[in-house]
Order: C-alpha cells, then structure tokens, then sequence
C-alpha cells in the first residue's frame, strides 16, 4: 500500500524539465508492480484454504499419534498384544453412532434400502478395512520400526494410480514434484533412525515382514480411494455407518478365532482400561474426521499428510520413551511440509464429467441426460487441496 501511495504522489507531480518527470514515475513504479505481482502470487500459493487443507491434515496426524502411544503402552508396559480387539471396539463405536443413524432415516438413506441395493460392496470394503489395519500392525513381530515407515509409503503410489484409472483425477507436474519431496522426507526420518540405533522389532523374518506391510499398504489404499468416492458421491454417514456394521461383524468373528486366547492374559485394571479408551477414542476420531478431510483435500493428498504421524510421535518419544534425538527429524518434517505445499500449491482435476460414474449411484435415483460422447470437454472443477488459481479458469461441460 504504502509503494501504491508513492507511485500515484509521484505520478500526479507537475512534470519539470520537460519529460523528467514522466521518467521518474515510470522507473519507480516498474519494481514497485514487480514486488506487488510476487505479493499476490505468494498469497495465491499460501491462501487459506490451502493452510486450512495442510492443518486438518496435522489433526489426523496428532490422532495417529494418539493411537501409536496408547498401542505402545499397551503392548510394552502391559504386554497387551491385542490389535484385533482394539480395532474392535472402533468398528462397535461406529455401529453405535452411524449405523443406528442410518437405521432410523427414512427414504432411501435408511439402512435396510442401502443394504438391499449394495451391501456385498461395503462387506468387501469392511473386510479390506480390517486386514489392512492387521497387516501392517502383524508386520512389527517380523520386520523393523524403520522398514514399516518406508514401506508403509507404497500406499501413496496405490493411491495415485487407483485415483487415475478410477476416479479419472489428473495430476500436474508440481503434484509429482510434492509427492518427491514428501518421501524425500520419509526417507530422511528413516535415516536419523539408523544413525541413533532406533531399529525395534526386526526377527528372522524380515521379508515375511516387508510383505505384510505392503500388502497393508495397498489395502489401505483400495480403502481410502473407495472412501474418496463415497463421500464425495454419497455420503460420510453412509460409509461409516456401513464400515461400522460390516467391520464390527468380521471383525468379531477374526477376534474369536485368533486372539480371544491374548484377550484373557490381560492383567486388567484401570490403567489398562484408561488405555483402552485413549485408544478408542483417538481411532473412533480418526475414522469420523478423515472422510471430512478427504471431501475437502483428496485421498492423495491426506496419505502425504499422514507422513508427519510418526515424526509427531517420535517428538512425544524424545520426553516419555528417552528416544535419542537427531536433527535430521527436524528437517524431515520441514522436508514433509514442504511437499505438502508443493502438492497442495496446485489443484488436480477429473479427466471427463463426473456423472458418468456409476460404481456407487442408486440406480432408482434421477437420471441424468449426459451429452454425447464427442462433446465431452474435461473438467477441472475437482480440487484436491486449495483453490483454483486465475490462470486455470473452471471448465465447465456443456
């Protein structure tokens, strides 16, 4: 403001010697609308629904560590080794508030009408839910803390090429570039493990290990794009609801075979009961906020969030556990960041109109008149993370 008011004093002057003072005025208001177009081009990267998309993302991070630390505890101090029946008591949670929800609406959001007309999808999804969260908890008796962050990031890959050939979402240059940066970061907090010697868990094992991880990881990912489409197309009371009455079912069941034996070793007691609750709470918030922070950013862009869970939960480790400290956390997490605002500093967009999409739609609902195939324009309505800049005016379908 200040560099506008002296461009417009000097401007109006009179002008004196001739063209003196017209060329005065002009060579100060050349770096004076140079430095006010870099302004703008920072507050176009840095505006607020981008800050606001990175810091939900922060949210479900903190909640994950909420879930690490309470897991520890439990497993450590208590030798409760029951990720079976703590992902049980999410799945009841969620039956106890959405699924009952659902079952007192009328119409064709009621529970019984969304059952008869897709209830095989949401038991496939259920189950993909449940062995995803197995998998990569199992993977810890084989494999090390350090291969188990590495690996887990092949989720960001499944993600992307499953939001391509699915959801029709493109990506530019700048996301690949974020997504780079972002396992750059991820490569750097595995390496301050090595240097401080923090490699828990590990057997003989290991591959058996890597393997569980990855196939934990690609089940996370089916998951998390059939949750994008859901609640974009849908809705989030919906999938929890049907996530909370399949996952609490299969759930049940894989808990009587495999760990009902672990369940009665328990030494209970109000601390371990304590723990129970933190636990659930903090996963029972996770899976109520994701879809929230999914409909507003992307499924790629919450996976690239979730990377800061565990640099969150070293930080709580450096005063609780006595973690060696290293200075590459530090820049992990800037590194991490960083690609998430390289991600974010741009939007995707979807390949073709989106109602052509069928997988999910209630076939009893209003049709839809599509254009002819040959007028089909794509479309870039769809954002991940942020706004859509000038320069990427909205295209809109005939």
């Amino acid at each position: 403001q200040q560099a506008n008011h002296v461009v417009a004093t000097i401007e109006n002057l009179p002008p004196e010697g001739g063209g003196g003072g017209r060329s005065g005025g002009s060579s100060l208001s050349a770096p004076s609308s140079a430095s006010l177009s870099v302004r703008q081009r920072i507050r176009k990267v840095f505006n607020r629904e981008l800050l606001l998309s990175i810091a939900l993302g922060q949210v479900l991070s903190l909640l994950i560590c909420g879930i690490s630390l309470t897991s520890k505890y439990l497993s450590d101090d208590f030798h409760a080794n029951t990720p079976v029946f703590q992902s049980f008591l999410n799945y009841i949670l969620l039956f106890l508030v959405y699924t009952t929800t659902l079952a007192v609406r009328q119409g064709e959001e009621n529970l019984l009408a969304i059952l008869k007309r897709r209830w095989w999808k949401y038991m496939i999804l259920g189950i993909i839910d449940i062995e995803a969260n197995y998998l990569v908890v199992k993977a810890y008796q084989y494999t090390t803390f350090t291969s188990v962050q590495l690996l887990d990031c092949f989720v960001i890959p499944v993600v992307i090429l499953l939001s391509w050939f699915f959801l029709l979402v493109r990506y530019k240059a700048v996301h690949f570039i974020g997504i780079v940066v972002c396992i750059l970061g991820m490569g750097c907090m595995a390496g301050a493990d090595v240097l401080v010697g923090r490699q828990q868990g590990g057997g003989e094992n290991k591959l058996i290990g890597d393997l569980l991880v990855l196939g934990g990881a690609t089940l996370y990912g089916i998951s998390n794009v059939c949750e994008e489409y859901i609640v974009r197309n849908l809705s989030r009371v919906e999938f929890l609801g049907m996530i909370g009455l399949f996952g609490s079912f299969f759930s049940g069941i894989q808990l009587a075979i495999m760990e009902h034996k672990e369940l009665l070793k328990v030494p209970w007691d109000w601390q371990i009961g304590l723990l129970y609750v933190g636990f659930s709470a903090c996963m029972f918030g996770l899976y109520s906020f994701m879809p929230v922070v999914i409909k507003k950013t992307s499924a790629t862009a919450v996976n690239l969030s979730l990377l800061t869970a565990d640099l969150y939960s070293l930080f709580c480790g450096f005063f609780l556990f006595y973690y060696k400290f290293s200075g590459l956390y530090l820049l992990s997490f800037f590194t991490i960041l960083v690609g998430l605002v390289l991600y974010s500093s741009t939007s995707t967009y979807i390949a073709q109109d989106p109602r052509v999409y069928k997988q999910f739609r209630n076939p009893s609902g209003p049709v839809v008149d599509l254009p002819a195939a040959g007028q089909l324009e794509p479309s870039v309505t769809y954002t991940s993370l942020g706004q859509e800049t000038e320069e990427e005016p909205h295209v809109r379908v005939a």
